[in-house]
């Protein structure tokens, strides 16, 4: 699953005349399923006063799993939606997408998150091959 950027926007980009807004939006067309399920988890970290909210639910098929891994492995998406939405994504496995407040990363609960031991307390025979 790539970005689908309009020739205007790659024009701008090849120019070096790209700000986040319009980046943040090609992705937001681009993957709509990653787009909402941040949006989801940002809005109830925001909401909450936990440090972080989740979204565990496996995507309901293999294109919207392509969209979350395209866009929690590529440095420049996943940095665009932190910037956009406020919050420091933290991902598992290949669905569960974590967002925690600003003030949160670096605490002993983003750093347990983000451990190979979560990591590896989050695996299961059904997931191995997601």
């Amino acid at each position: 699953m790539s970005l689908e950027v309009p020739a205007a926007l790659l024009e701008r980009a090849e120019a070096g005349q790209v700000d986040d807004a319009e980046f943040v939006d090609c992705v937001r067309q681009s993957l709509p399923y990653a787009w909402s399920v941040v949006s989801e988890v940002a809005a109830a970290a925001q909401g909450t006063t936990a440090e972080f909210a989740d979204h565990a639910v496996p995507p309901p098929s293999e294109a919207e799993r392509g969209q979350l891994l395209r866009a929690l492995a590529s440095d420049a998406i996943r940095g665009g939606l932190e910037r956009h939405f406020g919050v420091k994504l933290a991902f598992q496995n290949c669905h569960r997408v974590a967002a925690f407040k600003l003030a949160a990363v670096g605490g002993d609960t983003y750093q347990e998150f983000i451990s190979p031991v979560a990591q590896l307390r989050n695996q299961s025979p059904e997931l191995r091959d997601c």
